[in-house]
């Protein structure tokens, strides 16, 4: 997608009201302001329903939430914010899909990895306009939970009232609009199979929402056995990918060189943020000028 050479102008005309980038960080105004400027470039990347003034407001309070985001390199972290832009997905608390930081070891800087929640795989699963109903529970080890494959496939799951006990297994199951289904039984160990290929397994939506990441799981895995365009199919594929900036295309994180970072808890207090009228670190300034530089 191209980027507006507008925005660029922008940015570089209010070099000295945005706020400083000290301490490696990136002062939070200084996103703000990128965001802002980011604001017609999301508008035309995001389905008629969204508005780039919500997804600008809902990125910076996520990327305030994680600490680590503010050390992220401005271009991953706006083409991480491009990609749920693209795909229509608001990143947060809601699950529909999570900006997880990593450090690249290769280029010795924090990046930021796009990773889809449950209920963004559901959403992009039902836009096909053939799925009546899809959906996903865990199997705890108290329930009844009964299911066979072959020429009559079968699944029953009557979850226990109380004391239900370890998680045991997982399904998915879509019901099509011309009366077909389909169904998926991932094991628990299955699941802990994915999450330790994921790079990350020990932190973000793992770590914090990991019965969420179960259910993503198993509901990604049905993706090729339903009636959904290659659209969506591609847009699935977005999970779990990186971005360098806005323009370039996502890639797996699984192919770079790189090592996860601890997810950092919301800070209570924001603390005080610098003045807008500090003048921008130069090499912000820079790295800036290059994000608009490859339109």
């Amino acid at each position: 997608m191209a980027t507006n050479n507008t925005a660029k102008n922008q940015l570089s005309q209010r070099k000295n009201n945005a706020p400083s980038n000290n301490g490696g960080g990136t002062n939070a105004n200084t996103i703000q302001a990128y965001l802002k400027k980011m604001g017609p470039e999301f508008e035309r990347a995001l389905p008629k329903h969204m508005d780039a003034d919500r997804l600008g407001r809902i990125a910076l309070t996520t990327i305030r939430q994680n600490p680590k985001l503010l050390e992220a390199s401005i271009p991953s972290l706006m083409g991480a914010v491009m990609q749920a832009a693209q795909l229509g997905l608001e990143p947060g608390l809601m699950g529909h899909c999570y900006l997880v930081p990593f450090y690249n070891g290769k280029m010795k800087e924090t990046d930021v990895q796009f990773i889809i929640g449950y209920k963004g795989m559901i959403d992009l699963a039902r836009r096909s306009g053939h799925i009546e109903s899809i959906y996903a529970h865990a199997v705890y080890e108290n329930d009844e939970f009964e299911y066979e494959l072959g020429l009559h496939p079968k699944l029953v799951h009557k979850p226990a009232f109380e004391n239900r006990e370890d998680m045991a297994f997982v399904y998915a199951v879509a019901h099509f609009k011309d009366g077909g289904y389909q169904f998926e039984v991932f094991s628990k160990n299955d699941i802990d199979l994915v999450k330790q290929r994921s790079k990350a397994g020990s932190n973000g939506p793992w770590k914090t929402d990991y019965e969420e990441m179960a259910k993503k799981t198993v509901i990604r895995r049905i993706f090729k056995y339903l009636p959904i365009s290659v659209e969506i199919q591609n847009h699935a594929a977005q999970d779990e990918t990186v971005r360098k900036d806005v323009t370039e295309e996502a890639h797996s994180i699984h192919n770079e060189d790189y090592i996860q970072v601890e997810a950092t808890e919301p800070d209570e207090e924001e603390g005080s943020e610098q003045s807008n009228n500090e003048q921008v670190d130069e090499n912000l300034q820079k790295e800036a000028e290059g994000l608009f530089d490859k339109a």
